[in-house]
């Protein structure tokens, strides 16, 4: 028995086009979206991944990902999930295959912004 899949995952994330008006700030996403990355950044396996990335060409299959690490199959693919998740790592298919490559746009906004929050001084923001 398949289970039919919809046509667009949960994981995925619609591409909105950037308009030409300034955003409103909304410091409840933005808190979340912290939380999202700082979460999927708390293990030292999923900061592993990021660097294997990284440093071994900025895209990788999920099984040459996997090849690094000596957990499970299933705890690495819960690992590429929580990244994906949080928005992290964006993956494509190249036919069979799930290819990974960091977002550091987004990794560099979020922990980015967070982290020169510490460069300001305290009531200044």
């Amino acid at each position: 028995m398949t289970r039919k899949r919809s046509s667009q995952s949960s994981r995925e994330r619609p591409h909105l086009e950037p308009s030409s008006a300034p955003k409103a700030r909304d410091p409840k996403r933005e808190l979340a979206e912290i939380d999202d990355v700082f979460k999927a950044l708390a293990h030292p396996s999923r900061r592993h991944v990021l660097l294997v990335l990284h440093y071994r060409g900025g895209e990788m299959t999920a099984g040459e990902i996997a090849s690094r690490f000596a957990c499970t199959w299933p705890t690495t693919t819960r690992h590429l999930r929580v990244l994906e998740d949080a928005g992290l790592v964006r993956v494509f298919r190249r036919g069979r295959e799930r290819i990974y490559t960091v977002d550091r746009e987004r990794l560099d906004r979020i922990a980015g912004r967070w982290l020169t929050l510490f460069g300001e001084q305290p009531g200044a923001g």
